[in-house]
């Protein structure tokens, strides 16, 4: 496993290659607090030991052994440790197409499916998750992807529900959506909160507040997560961290590093590396 901060923490952020639209994610915690952040997938996670606390819109999932974490894509959320030991946890990435697919599959929903609640106690499916990663270390595809939709559909059944287009027609939406295009675009050399207002025709203030409010952080917050989400697709398609770094608008790769650790949780040579065993051999070593 990679090292993540303290010696005490660990992690290993990984992907099964018969399963190229699932993350996997095995750690340890202790110090290590994630960012305001979100994924373009969803988040489903469980842990073994201890208590990590998941700050989401709707407010704090105090999550503990045998407790299953369910993020929405796009959804902001921190994650920090909620006793002094840390936790311990297991969490799966699945894209949007996998939930969407097994849920037109296996359930009655139709639309863009997704989970009513953050966190629920429910030992058998947070045994499944865990399962699922036992699956694809030991490179047993049929059971990883078996395993992967009995849980899915499981949780669709017990909490799943049919999302809601998110609200883009208050005061301030559209210049909210015109910055998040304009930082996304010109992301290595991004403007100012105040040029960018006065691009847009509003005040830097109104800005902020319409830009939060559609996206659920500021947009310095938002633009570090786009910088990261960007840089793994670099190191997954082979580009060296350094030249990711200087590409997104990083001063440097120690730059990089910091904000990489703290969103994904391990550092971007670990995850470049597990990425490069992952996808030329398509097996994983346990930890």
């Amino acid at each position: 496993m990679a090292e993540a901060g303290p010696t005490r923490e660990r992690a290993r952020h990984w992907q099964y290659a018969e399963l190229p639209h699932l993350g996997l994610l095995r750690a340890r915690y202790v110090r290590h607090t994630f960012p305001r952040h979100s994924h373009e997938g969803y988040v489903l996670g469980t842990l073994t030991s201890g208590v990590e606390d998941v700050g989401l819109p709707g407010g704090t999932v105090h999550a503990g052994p045998g407790t299953v974490v369910m993020i929405n894509s796009e959804v902001p959320h921190t994650a920090r440790a909620g006793v002094p030991g840390g936790w311990v946890y297991a969490t799966l990435y699945p894209a949007a197409r996998v939930i969407n697919d097994i849920a037109a599959d296996l359930t009655s929903l139709r639309g863009t499916a997704g989970f009513a609640e953050s966190g629920a106690r429910d030992p058998r499916a947070a045994r499944l998750i865990t399962e699922v990663h036992r699956a694809a270390e030991e490179g047993n595809a049929p059971a990883a992807d078996s395993l992967l939709r009995v849980l899915v559909a499981r949780l669709l059944d017990r909490h799943g529900s049919v999302l809601a287009a998110r609200a883009s027609h208050f005061a301030g939406a559209r210049d909210a959506a015109r910055a998040r295009a304009a930082l996304e675009e010109r992301m290595e050399r991004p403007p100012t909160l105040q040029a960018l207002a006065t691009e847009l025709g509003t005040g830097p203030f109104a800005l902020l507040r319409a830009f939060k409010k559609q996206y659920g952080m500021p947009p310095h917050t938002w633009l570090t997560d786009a910088r990261v989400r960007r840089v793994r697709r670099m190191l997954d398609a082979g580009t060296a961290p350094a030249d990711a770094a200087a590409a997104v608008g990083f001063t440097d790769q120690p730059h990089l590093n910091r904000h990489f650790t703290r969103i994904v949780g391990v550092p971007p040579g670990a995850y470049q590396r597990e990425r490069a065993i992952t996808y030329k051999t398509g097996r994983k070593l346990s930890p």
